[in-house]
């Protein structure tokens, strides 16, 4: 066995794709983003992604205040976790 760590492939061409981290300083002009207790924090392309990755943060940590942004239509959507 070889003592280098195999890194997962995500996609054909063997590159993982992450999401894309934000500047502090530049507002997003599209896609929709993830945004946590007020700040702008990973982009999406789809808003189902940015949906899929708000709602998983937000049934690991209730307490905080989760929103997408859509940078095109400049817009939040709050997402809510119904309680079991």
């Amino acid at each position: 066995m070889s003592s280098k760590t195999e890194k997962p492939a995500n996609t054909v061409s063997g590159k993982t794709e992450k999401p894309t981290n934000l500047r502090a300083d530049v507002m997003p002009k599209d896609g929709y983003v993830l945004s946590v207790d007020g700040k702008l924090k990973t982009r999406y392309e789809t808003s189902e992604d940015a949906m899929t990755a708000a709602v998983k943060l937000k049934q690991s940590y209730p307490v905080i205040q989760v929103t997408v942004f859509d940078a095109a239509a400049r817009s939040h959507s709050p997402v809510l976790v119904p309680e079991q």
